[in-house]
């Protein structure tokens, strides 16, 4: 399984959870990339606390659920993404959030994985990975 997919898994995977009103999901398997995933959501205020569990397989990671996702998913194919289009999110990316000013775009970058936001503050480009509003 690679970590497109295991990220993929997670997002929709905390996705149904919101759905269904529970108050935490567990991720599994997990991995550096969901983690940083998961802190840049909490830092953003999406989710709670998460806790990474090493059950001597894969690993999982339980999430505290806050009720303010209204969704959040993958962005597949991944697309590289420019500091000029952190600040003008182009039409393939801004398709994913209902408006300019609500929600994140997740992206990986050389200095590490975070919102577009504080992307476009450090002036640093990368590749989108998912979306949360």
């Amino acid at each position: 399984m690679t970590n497109l997919n295991s990220l993929a898994n997670a997002l929709v995977s905390i996705n149904n959870n919101e759905v269904r009103r529970n108050k935490q999901a567990i991720i599994m398997p997990a991995s550096k990339l969901i983690v940083n995933v998961l802190r840049v959501m909490q830092k953003e205020g999406y989710v709670g606390e998460f806790e990474y569990i090493d059950d001597g397989r894969w690993g999982k990671v339980t999430v505290q659920l806050l009720g303010r996702i209204n969704k959040c998913g993958p962005i597949t194919p991944r697309f590289s993404l420019t500091y000029r289009d952190m600040i003008n999110l182009p039409d393939y990316i801004r398709r994913y959030l209902p408006s300019k000013e609500i929600g994140i775009i997740i992206v990986s970058t050389s200095k590490g994985v975070m919102s577009h936001k504080e992307a476009a503050r450090q002036r640093v480009g990368g590749i989108a990975l998912g979306y949360v509003y």
